[in-house]
């Protein structure tokens, strides 16, 4: 693989202090989106991808409470709005507080469709689609 073909990003991690609740959570939320476990380990987390470990949700590995950070968010990619709205209604329905409904976000850009919500520990995600609702038709 050549230096232009590296992600720059390899994962993401967010901290839990309920592992079952948290799994149960991103189960339901990304699968609208194409997302599976990747990886499980048994009462510390799992890591979510499409086809690899890209994001992490598991217990903070030096013991201490979970915290969430304050402006750090997480941005998932969906292949179109009926994406971002069935994240959004999946998070909703499985406990996350509202943070932004799906819709339009033309200070990101006029393609930008997004919705965000926080999961049941607080961290604060995001499902985004950045082609237009007539390219998805």
């Amino acid at each position: 693989m050549s230096q232009s073909a590296l992600p720059s990003i390899v994962h993401v991690s967010v901290g839990t202090n309920d592992v079952d609740t948290a799994l149960a959570f991103y189960d339901s939320v990304l699968a609208t989106i194409g997302l599976s476990q990747q990886v499980l380990m048994e009462g510390i987390g799992a890591a979510y991808g499409r086809s690899a470990a890209e994001f992490w949700v598991h217990l903070p590995l030096d013991e201490a409470p979970a915290t969430v950070g304050n402006g750090v968010h997480v941005a998932f990619s969906a292949h179109s709005h009926a994406e971002v709205d069935a994240f959004y209604h999946a998070a909703l329905a499985a406990g996350a507080a509202d943070e932004g409904a799906a819709g339009l976000r033309p200070e990101y850009g006029p393609q930008y469709y997004a919705c965000f919500v926080r999961d049941p520990d607080g961290n604060k995600i995001e499902a985004v689609c950045m082609g237009s609702a007539s390219e998805q038709a």
